[in-house]
This record gives structure tokens, sequence and C-alpha cells, in this order.
């Protein structure tokens, strides 16, 4: 399957009132360093959130972070992203969900 790329929602004073969207398997969304994601999962299982990590430190690989979504009623913030442990070449950030059944996700920015 392919990667689909998420919307960054901007936050603001007045607040913001995120879209969510259903989970994917592979995402990616542009990342300045103020993104966030939020995650919800309805499912009783808990799932697992991983946010790839393209660089190296010394020839060796920069481990990808791996965060648990409790099951039922779990909601996650998560994030920032500091762009030089985890964008991608092209500016992106790359995450994957291990089951997507009943998953939602919002991409957030600090404006």
């Amino acid at each position: 399957m392919s990667r689909v790329a998420q919307t960054v929602q901007n936050i603001v004073s007045t607040g913001l009132a995120p879209t969510y969207g259903a989970a994917h398997d592979e995402m990616s969304a542009p990342n300045d360093g103020n993104v966030f994601l939020h995650v919800k999962n309805v499912n009783a299982a808990a799932r697992t959130l991983t946010v790839v990590t393209p660089g190296t430190v010394y020839g060796l690989a920069i481990a990808d972070l791996t965060v648990t979504i409790p099951g039922t009623t779990g909601d996650k913030m998560i994030g920032p992203f500091p762009p030089s442990v985890f964008n991608q070449a092209d500016g992106s950030i790359h995450f994957n969900i291990d089951v997507i059944t009943d998953g939602t996700i919002a991409v957030v920015r600090m404006a």
C-alpha cells in the first residue's frame, strides 16, 4: 500500500476543532518541528504507532519512535518531531500504525 499524505491543521489563538480522518497503515505529513499527531483508538485492542527516523549518528541507525495507543478509549498527542531526527529528504515525517481498524488521526501544528 502506498503512503497516504495527511493534511496539517494549524492551531490558532481562537481555537481549532480538528478534523479527524481514518488512519492508514503508512502515512506522511510535512514537518517544521511544530507538528503533533493526535491519534484516537476506539478498538478494544491497543495499537502501535511508529514514527520512522531515517537518519544515522556515527553510522548507527536512529531507532524509530514507537508509541502504544491504548484500546477502547485510547487518545494520544504525539510530538513534536525535531526535523534533524525525524524528517525524510522531502521535509516530511513518515508514520505507520500496525492495525488501522477503528483508528482516527489529526495532524496539527502550533502556528
